[in-house]
């Protein structure tokens, strides 16, 4: 079954009074964004990264350097795996969404070592055998159906894209490199409903404190 932001609200609203703070919040939060990421049919910018941010209020804890949230993105698909145990976000990755996978494991604008070699003025082969490899291993996971291998490598090419939008590395609406754009929110739109409902469904996953808490003021 998918559901959409008003249905994970509803079904949400039946049990967030019998799980813990940290994983109420997070729920409530990650939902809230996914409704704002629907609204947004025609700006591909804006849906993109309020369902980055949608993902973000699913599993950050505290932040320090930027590594440790590429690392809390493994961490966290990888706990929400372990209890996917219908296999949806495999389904998804494997029969939903296998074409804008397989363009984003392909494509260079979203891989790190390409702007790291541009930013060095590195006329070296260096990235492109980087590349190569890491398509190689993407493909081979395709084959065998390791799903927390082609979420991981995925989610990579999906921080590096969040990373030119969000730091202002991208210009908006534009007309160049627009694949990434398109086939990241794709791929976003497909396993945030499905993320958010297995944490409906699986409250006894332990997660730390949330990094803004809410404050109620009175």
């Amino acid at each position: 079954m998918t559901f959409n932001a008003e249905a994970l609200k509803a079904k949400h609203r039946q049990v967030r009074d019998n799980q813990p703070e940290n994983l109420r919040v997070r729920i409530h939060r990650a939902i809230s964004w996914l409704a704002r990421a629907e609204q947004e049919t025609a700006d591909l910018d804006a849906q993109f990264i309020f369902l980055w941010i949608s993902l973000n209020a699913a599993y950050a804890a505290d932040f320090g350097f930027e590594q440790s949230e590429r690392e809390q993105t493994r961490g966290f698909i990888g706990r929400v795996l372990a209890n996917d145990h219908q296999g949806r976000l495999q389904d998804a990755a494997f029969q939903k969404f296998t074409g804008p996978i397989r363009t984003m494991i392909e494509n260079r604008f979203v891989f790190e070592p390409y702007w790291r070699a541009m930013r060095e003025h590195d006329s070296s082969d260096r990235w492109e055998t980087q590349f190569a490899a890491s398509k190689r291993v993407a493909m081979k996971a395709l084959m065998e159906r390791q799903t927390d291998v082609v979420l991981s490598i995925v989610l990579d090419r999906l921080y590096v894209l969040r990373n030119q939008l969000v730091h202002g590395g991208a210009t908006w609406n534009s007309g160049a490199n627009r694949a990434q754009v398109r086939d990241g929110a794709s791929i976003l739109m497909t396993m945030m409903p499905i993320i958010i409902d297995l944490l409906i469904d699986d409250p006894a996953t332990e997660f730390e404190g949330v990094a803004y808490p809410l404050v109620r003021e009175f």
